[in-house]
Order: C-alpha cells, then sequence, then structure tokens
C-alpha cells in the first residue's frame, strides 16, 4: 500500500439513497465536491417508521435549508395508550412523555425524510438506481483513488467511497470484513409494515405488551393508513435479511397465538409489500475508515432502532464528514480521523442508551408489566408526573445533543447547481 501523500479527493461514490446519503452528498456538493449515489434498490424507499429530528440534527436540517419541509410534514403524534386483550385502555400518556421531546424538535416519517432529501439533491447529484457496488479496488490507498466494479458492470474510478447503506453494509463487508465481526444482537427483532387503520386512529399510539413481546399500531397527521410496529425478544433467527418471505413466517410464529388486534395486523402483514424486518443490533468497530472507504450512520456505528437516534447521527454524521473534508482540503487522511474522533464518544453514548430500550421494550414476564401499566395508569394523577416526564426528557435531550455542534466555514456553492454553475448531473437507473 502506498504510502504517497494522498491527493486532494473531490470525487465520491456514496452507497445508500436513505437519509445519510443523500444528505451527505447534499453537504459535499455544497462544498464543491462531485459525489454520485449508489442504490441498490430500483427506486426511491419510502416506507418505514416515524424518525426523529432532536437536539444538533435540528439545527443541522435547519443549515440543510430542509427544517421547513421536515416540520411540514410532521407527524403531529397527540400521544399514547396501552391496551389489554380486549382492547380496553388501561392508560394514557401525552406526546411530550411518549416521546421525549422538547420545543423546537420535531418528528416526520422516514419515507418522507428521504423523499425530501432526495428531491433537494437529485438536479445536483448523479443517483445510480438499480446498481450496487460489486467490488473495491484492493488497493485502497493508493494515491489515485478507488477503483469500483458495479453489479452492472460498469467500472468507475473515485477518489473516496463512502458506505451508507445501512446495518447489513455491502460497503463495510468489502473493505472491513464479514459482519459477523461488528454486529452484536441485543436479543430482539422488530417489524414494521402498512395497514389499514381499522383501530380509526388519528395522531394517536396504541400499544399492546405481552412478555418479551410490544406491538403498536399509529396512524399519524395526514396519513389514512396505519403504521405497525411488532417487537419480540429472542436469539439471532438463521435467515437471509433480503428473503422476505422467511421474515413474514418468523414474525408469524413469534405472535401466533396472541390476542387483541394481533390475528388481524399479522394477516395484513402477509399482503404488506413495505414490511420491514430485522434483528435490534448494534455495529461496534474500532475504526470507521480504511484507506479511502470509510463507513457512515449505521454501517458505522448502528444504534438500533431501539435508541431513537439513528436518524439524527445519520444526519449529524454527514454534516461532520462534509465538514471535516473541506476543512482538510480534500486530504481525507486528516478528515476521516476527525470525523471520528468527533462522532465516537456521542455513537457510544447512544448505543448504551439503545441496550436500556430494548430491555424496556420487551418486558419478560407478566408481573412486571402489570407493574408497568399500573405506572402508566397511575402516573397522569400523580403529583410527580411533570418530575417523571422531566427525566425522561432530559435523558433522551442528552443523548440527541451528544455530538456537539460544529460551525465550518460556509460552503461556496448554493447546491442548486454544480459548483462552477454547470448543469445538474441528471438522475441514472441502471
Amino acid at each position: 500500500m502506498s504510502t504517497a501523500t494522498p491527493t486532494a479527493a473531490k470525487t465520491v461514490l456514496i452507497s445508500g439513497a436513505s437519509v445519510a446519503g443523500p444528505a451527505l452528498a447534499l453537504w459535499l456538493h455544497r462544498y464543491g465536491f462531485t459525489p454520485t449515489v449508489v442504490e441498490r434498490a430500483p427506486e426511491l424507499r419510502t416506507g418505514g417508521y416515524k424518525v426523529d429530528i432532536r437536539g444538533t440534527s435540528v439545527e443541522i436540517c435547519r443549515r440543510m435549508g430542509i427544517l421547513d419541509a421536515i416540520r411540514a410534514h410532521s407527524t403531529d403524534m397527540r400521544g399514547g395508550s396501552y391496551v389489554d386483550d380486549q382492547g380496553r385502555t388501561i392508560g394514557e400518556l401525552p406526546a411530550d412523555i411518549f416521546g421525549g421531546r422538547v420545543e423546537g424538535d420535531d418528528e416526520i416519517m422516514r419515507g418522507e425524510l428521504a423523499r425530501v432529501l432526495h428531491e433537494r439533491t437529485r438536479d445536483d447529484v448523479e443517483y445510480l438506481f438499480g446498481d450496487s457496488i460489486a467490488t473495491l479496488d484492493e488497493y485502497t490507498e493508493d494515491g489515485g483513488g478507488v477503483t469500483v466494479t458495479f453489479e452492472s458492470g460498469t467500472v468507475r474510478r473515485f477518489d473516496l467511497v463512502v458506505g451508507a447503506d445501512g446495518l447489513h453494509s455491502h460497503t463495510r463487508r468489502l473493505a472491513f470484513g464479514p459482519e459477523e465481526r461488528y454486529k452484536r444482537h441485543l436479543g430482539a427483532y422488530i417489524s414494521i409494515f402498512t395497514a389499514p387503520n381499522h383501530l380509526e386512529l388519528d395522531r394517536w399510539e396504541t400499544y399492546h405488551a405481552l412478555p418479551g413481546k410490544l406491538v403498536c399500531a399509529y396512524s399519524s397527521a395526514g396519513e389514512t393508513d396505519a403504521k405497525n410496529l411488532f417487537i419480540f425478544s429472542s436469539p439471532e433467527l438463521p435467515y437471509h435479511h433480503r428473503d422476505i418471505t422467511a421474515q413474514k413466517r418468523l414474525l408469524t410464529e413469534a405472535f401466533t397465538g396472541d390476542r387483541w388486534e394481533i390475528p388481524r395486523l399479522l394477516g395484513h402483514a402477509a399482503d404488506a409489500d413495505d414490511l420491514y424486518f430485522d434483528s435490534i443490533s448494534l455495529i461496534e468497530m474500532d475504526r470507521w475508515s480504511k484507506g479511502r472507504v470509510v463507513l457512515l450512520g449505521d454501517a458505522a456505528h448502528c444504534a438500533s432502532p431501539a435508541s431513537g437516534q439513528g436518524t439524527g447521527l445519520a444526519l449529524t454524521g454527514a454534516y461532520v464528514l462534509a465538514g471535516e473534508l473541506a476543512r482538510a482540503g480534500g486530504d481525507h487522511t486528516v478528515a476521516f480521523a476527525r470525523y471520528e474522533a468527533h462522532m465516537r464518544p456521542g455513537v457510544e453514548r447512544n448505543q448504551k442508551l439503545a441496550e436500556g430500550f430494548v430491555k424496556e421494550m420487551t418486558v419478560g414476564s407478566k408481573w412486571k408489566i402489570k407493574l408497568r401499566m399500573l405506572m402508566v395508569r397511575t402516573l397522569p394523577k400523580t403529583p410527580w408526573k411533570n418530575l417523571i416526564a422531566k427525566k425522561i426528557r432530559d435523558e433522551i435531550q442528552a443523548a440527541a445533543n451528544a455530538v456537539p455542534l460544529v460551525d465550518y466555514a460556509a460552503p461556496t456553492t448554493t447546491g442548486t447547481t454544480g459548483p462552477t454553475g454547470t448543469p445538474a448531473r441528471p438522475t441514472v437507473t441502471a
């Protein structure tokens, strides 16, 4: 591997077009880099659960120019309730306790956020849908970039490659080795899918807790359908993360025989075309870069859906990575080290939070559930309810602000045209 001083990076391939990838592309384009985003899916993925914009990420979204769009698509949740097997309400809690949000925070559907980011970048950034990275040049640090062979057979060379392709990152596997080296299963699985809103929920979440399991149905502002979330405790299960048939089978097996609305919801899951199913896991790595390849978001440090901070960390990481590359004049050896040093303490704090939340969501015994339901039922009537709500908010806000905001030099471009006024790049479908 060459030890020559690396040339300043200009072209950047980003694998993954969910949140982290397009966010990074937006910032890189503004700083004068030329980003390309490759996405395995044939088109933008618009499914998923609701995601939080809290703490540091709020100001980053403001600087990106997307905060107004996020607020225009806010879920506007009012609160939630727990119900028993018969659907009878056990207790209700307002949104500030359920979500731990403070003034200025917001919540948006993941698919809407992905759409907003794509709309803000598609005229300036080359998108390659329906394709993915097949191989990376063995010598990633050779003073001249990374040679990438795509699944389509196309071969191109980029100065840098960024893996923003999630928990099961193919980029990470190619550059760092098998996923098993870095993934730590937290003992539970999660599934999310869309179904008819037969409970007639209006910006409301309805939860049903079982030993080792939790089911939630909710409908957010402007939605006619409902989202359904299933969580269950389990050791690691043998299946491929792209095998939807196996995922639906495992979900059904885990909840067969349970009551409330679960049988009907499982029927909808069988027909759902947007079903998400995965382990609740952490990605733990000693370093997030190797030569000219660097990881971003869940690919680098998945804090699992349980932390509630995955989207915030993705947006913050994109901002920091782009800012450090610009500040270093494209010298990735300097930028990657600074990016990781700034992000890692906050990431580790959120990963620790995720471990605790998984246990909270999968209470293991009936008597513990009864105790939890007693607390839910009596909390709104207690004189210390505000103290408890504050404690919840403080814990969540500390995690949301765990990565301090950095002020980088103002970008030299607006992000509406190429860095020198060149025509915008088209979206390309392989």
